[in-house]
């Protein structure tokens, strides 16, 4: 076989069955007009690169699919306009993830801003509390402690805690209102 001036229908033949040096004139061949119509599917030359790689990948891999029923270039434009659109759907799949990425931040973000809110006039309207009520407060409601944790930090009773956390309530609904 003089793969210099083989067909490119014998050369398909020849890399199906295996001929490493068919595949390279093949693609060697090819390879401009793969990357070209890579360049037309792609955004940017990394990418229409990439995409021209990922054709090559493709023909190696289904080199033995050609039947010799067409020329290997019909069969190659096929092959490698599959892979453009298979590239431009992944692209869309990116850029709504892209976007529902965007409108999921930009929601995280409003619910970060709006707790942010939340917690700051929660911490003025306890700022407005006396000594005893904010320090219930913080060690029940913000450091989770129980009544009777809080109470013998405190040095008063359960009984005390819990009035006082009824207090804080009615006087934050009070403040809100």
């Amino acid at each position: 076989m003089d793969v210099r001036t083989d067909t490119d229908e014998d050369l398909a033949r020849a890399a199906a069955a295996g001929d490493r040096a068919a595949m390279g004139l093949l693609l060697e061949r090819h390879y401009g007009v793969i990357l070209r119509l890579a360049a037309r599917h792609a955004e940017g030359r990394a990418d229409a690169e990439d995409l021209a790689q990922d054709i090559c990948v493709r023909l190696a891999r289904g080199i033995a699919s050609f039947d010799g029923r067409s020329r290997f270039s019909t069969w190659l434009y096929a092959l490698a306009l599959n892979a453009c659109r298979d590239h431009l759907r992944r692209l869309g799949r990116e850029r709504r993830g892209r976007a529902e990425y965007g409108d999921f931040d930009a929601l995280r973000r409003a619910d970060a801003q709006e707790a942010a809110r939340r917690a700051r006039q929660l911490r003025e309207m306890l700022d407005g509390l006396d000594e005893a009520l904010r320090e219930t407060a913080l060690l029940v409601l913000d450091h989770d402690l129980s009544h009777a944790e809080a109470a013998a930090i405190l040095g008063v009773s359960e009984g005390t805690v819990s009035w006082r956390l009824h207090e804080i309530r009615k006087r934050l609904k009070g403040m809100v209102q």
